[in-house]
């Protein structure tokens, strides 16, 4: 990937114009010097920033970091590193519909599987199960056991997520079906269950993982939170969560810093984190083979995912270099993961929340963010930063 990506930046490179001249790293304390003066205009709102070289571990470039910070998004990394610590990366769950022994009574036994969507263009063009598909067959499957005039149902269900079974009783309440949903454990499921109507396996835990955070998906991530917190033996909610975080950090050796997690999503603005606690589980994650899969989900800059429009007007020459979860809320416009620079990578983390709550403020610093990752993945960064260096950064008074 090292190689292909550089290859990719010096064909750009050559393709806009520019002569190559050296192809060699720049050297940390004159990124230093460069991200000192490219971080430091309004653009990004005195920002929380670190930068750390990830062959050697230090630090540097630091600004502001042990603040606490809004993720956003970026949260989706303690998510993957918790679930991946916790859960078996090849496990798939299960969904399957039931006619049950009881007249007038369906079975739905679940996994409570991250993977079925409640959406059905959504579950279509992404490959997923679908809740409304699981509907609609419980309906037919009811009209053809009990007569079209069936009016009541008592579903029996276990596993399923309290949005699910709200979902399922209010897709038949609108089509004149009162169901009566009674939850029962996974083994009272089989016993009521008479026949199987249709199931649905996810892929494996870790493809799941890759999804989330190649494409920041808020509910997927939370699920399996979720499910890493009750296998670390805590309850299946935020609190569960917010533990099962903190023994992360402990494991991988990081201090907890007070950091703040109200949500695994990122979607909460109270949660608080620092960018020097990010980017140490960054450095941590990547010497671990274990956490494999979140390495390969991370979106590419001008690429893949969530990133797939990033640096293509504003830093061409970073296209296939930058590997990061990005996190946006009003306000706040954030960046986190690994940058290639010819014979070196770094560990950067941005966070930038305290703008103003603009989309010209949000894209004004995006195009920033991008611009100076552009400055170290390109080749042919001057040692020494130049008036020319900066210029190209739009700042604002």
């Amino acid at each position: 990937m090292k190689r292909s990506a550089l290859l990719l930046a010096c064909i750009l490179a050559l393709t806009s114009g520019t002569s190559l001249q050296h192809v060699q790293a720049v050297q940390p304390v004159n990124v230093a010097s460069l991200f000192s003066q490219l971080t430091s205009g309004a653009n990004l709102a005195n920002p929380s920033v670190v930068l750390i070289d990830e062959s050697t571990g230090q630090i540097t470039f630091e600004k502001n970091p042990y603040s606490l910070r809004k993720p956003a998004s970026i949260m989706k990394l303690y998510t993957a590193a918790a679930a991946l610590t916790h859960l078996d990366p090849k496990q798939r769950f299960d969904t399957s519909l039931w006619v049950g022994v009881k007249s007038k009574s369906l079975v739905i036994q679940g996994s409570f599987d991250p993977w079925v969507s409640l959406l059905e263009p959504q579950a279509t063009k992404m490959k997923r199960a679908s809740l409304p598909r699981i509907e609609s067959k419980a309906l037919s499957v009811l009209k053809e056991t009990n007569g079209k005039k069936t009016r009541t149902v008592t579903i029996y269900y276990a596993e399923l997520y309290a949005k699910e079974v709200s979902h399922i009783k209010s897709y038949l309440a609108r089509r004149g079906v009162r169901a009566t949903m009674k939850q029962v454990s996974k083994e009272e499921a089989r016993q009521k269950s008479h026949y199987m109507v249709t199931s649905f396996e996810s892929p494996e835990l870790q493809t799941m993982i890759a999804f989330a955070l190649t494409w920041s998906d808020n509910v997927l991530a939370e699920r399996i939170a979720r499910l890493a917190a009750r296998a670390a033996g805590y309850p299946r909610n935020d609190d569960g969560v917010s533990l099962v975080f903190a023994d992360v950090l402990t494991d991988l050796g990081i201090p907890q810093g007070n950091q703040i997690i109200k949500d695994a999503s990122g979607l909460s603005k109270e949660n608080r984190v620092s960018a020097m606690q990010v980017a140490q589980l960054l450095l941590q994650l990547k010497k671990n083979s274990q956490f494999a899969p979140l390495i390969g989900g991370l979106p590419i800059g001008g690429v893949s995912g969530t990133l797939r429009h990033r640096f293509v007007e504003t830093a061409p020459q970073a296209i296939g270099l930058v590997k990061a979860k990005s996190g946006s809320l009003n306000g706040t416009v954030n960046l986190a993961g690994y940058v290639e620079a010819g014979d070196r990578e770094y560990v950067f983390v941005i966070i930038a929340d305290r703008l103003r709550t603009s989309y010209r403020a949000e894209k004004l610093a995006r195009t920033t963010v991008d611009r100076i990752l552009g400055k170290i993945a390109a080749p042919l960064i001057p040692l020494q930063p130049t008036q020319s260096d900066t210029s190209e950064i739009v700042t604002t008074s």
